[in-house]
């Protein structure tokens, strides 16, 4: 297992540092993002062949109007428990991905190796703070954009190491928050092109895997049974961009934390001192992922 060096870090060895690791570790990662992303998969996949042949729009395509009021009131329901569901599924797939990928990627760096299982068993008792943290961060960037555009994203920018300091410090969400602040003080740039790669690969991913089946969907509106098709295959070339590309981003944020760790708080030396754990701000008693 590689073992990386803590020094300060350019943008472009960040990058580079967070690819070589999605590399190294490539079945890893895929793993931790497509397992639980199969649940949003499946309930998406039911959208397509329960709500759309009842003629229930999906992205704006629907095969028919409802023949009747009962029959629209029927789609109607299905559309709120698959959305229910949906909600649910998706944020507990946000927590369980982004969480579990921190893990594996802090324990790569201690030059440790570890299983998509021990990932998300690492993680199993941190989604409470990590819901109350995504719930913060969300509300945070709002009232950012309730003021204009640049303070959403300005805001968005310095939380971007909010979920690495929450589990590598053993922290609480507001905590997490307070701390992403401070390190990424003077460093919101490097936090918005790392952002902006994302933005780029997922809008790449996307016109890859998912754009030319949404082509066959507008060519096959006439044929119900084609259209269906083509919708349920937009849904698994969505599901394969989103599994490629997510974990670059949350790959990239622990690796600018380290790196932000390293510029102000002299981290590789506090790990010399404490190879056991991560050691959370300011000294004191290292953090044990387990």
């Amino acid at each position: 297992m590689t073992t990386f060096d803590l020094r300060p870090l350019s943008l472009g060895e960040i990058l580079d540092r967070t690819f070589t690791i999605y590399r190294g570790s490539f079945l890893l990662f895929i793993g931790i993002s497509a397992i639980p992303r199969i649940l949003v998969l499946i309930l998406n996949l039911a959208q397509v062949f329960v709500l759309v042949p009842m003629g229930i729009p999906m992205g704006g395509v629907g095969q028919h109007p409802p023949g009747s009021p009962e029959a629209l009131l029927k789609g109607l329901g299905a559309l709120m428990i698959i959305g229910t569901l949906g909600f649910v599924v998706g944020l507990l797939v946000v927590l369980l991905t982004q969480g579990a990928t921190i893990v594996a990627v802090s324990e790569i760096y201690l030059g440790r190796s570890i299983t998509i299982a021990e990932s998300f068993r690492k993680v199993r008792g941190d989604l409470g703070t990590l819901l109350g943290l995504l719930i913060l961060n969300v509300l945070a960037v709002i009232a950012g954009f309730i003021f204009f555009i640049f303070p959403g994203i300005y805001i968005g920018c310095r939380l971007l190491v909010s979920v690495p300091a929450a589990l590598s410090e053993n922290i609480g969400p507001v905590e997490a928050l307070e701390r992403s602040f401070a390190l990424t003080k003077d460093n919101a740039g490097r936090a918005f092109l790392i952002l902006l790669l994302y933005v780029a690969l997922s809008m790449g991913a996307g016109l890859l895997f998912a754009a030319p089946f949404q082509i066959g969907v507008m060519l096959s509106k006439n044929s119900p049974g084609m259209m269906t098709f083509w919708l349920a295959m937009t849904q698994v070339g969505a599901f394969i961009a989103s599994v490629l590309v997510i974990p670059v981003v949350t790959i990239a944020s622990a690796v600018f934390y380290y790196d932000l760790r390293v510029r102000k708080e002299a981290f590789d030396l506090q790990l010399l001192m404490s190879p056991q754990g991560i050691v959370p701000a300011g000294g004191g008693v290292p953090t044990v992922l387990s």
